[in-house]
């Protein structure tokens, strides 16, 4: 039996979830899901111009992790511009910070991240 996926943190939800081809009505498209760890992943690493290590500290993930969720995304992001799909931002193993804007990029990685989604019963103190 696979090993339960481990919540991403992320800062906060996108500020659009939709982006779709201009001239193309939605129902003629086909649509890609892009999860909201892997929009983390492209906003830690491409726009704020982190590194893998640190990413993986703010998501509370490994570095392995982080690499493998940025190269599904970026895999579906290119798929879609080359095919003209549209793009859909939503679910994923996720956890969202409380009181945290998109692009503050404070992170909620460290050991008690770690615990305390690791296990609900810790405080992680």
């Amino acid at each position: 039996m696979p090993r339960p996926h481990k919540n991403r943190c992320i800062s906060a939800q996108p500020l659009s979830v939709i982006y779709k081809p201009a001239g193309i009505p939605a129902r003629d498209l086909e649509w890609v899901t892009l999860h909201l760890d892997e929009f983390e992943t492209i906003r830690l690493l491409d726009h704020i111009g982190l590194d893998q290590e640190q990413a993986a500290g703010q998501m509370g993930i490994s570095r392995p992790t982080v690499t493998r969720i940025y190269a599904s995304a970026r895999k579906k992001i290119a798929t879609a511009l080359v095919l003209g799909q549209a793009i859909c931002i939503e679910g994923g193993p996720v956890t969202e910070m409380a009181n945290s804007r998109l692009g503050r990029g404070m992170g909620c990685g460290g050991r008690g991240h770690r615990r305390r989604h690791g296990n609900p019963n810790q405080t992680g103190e």
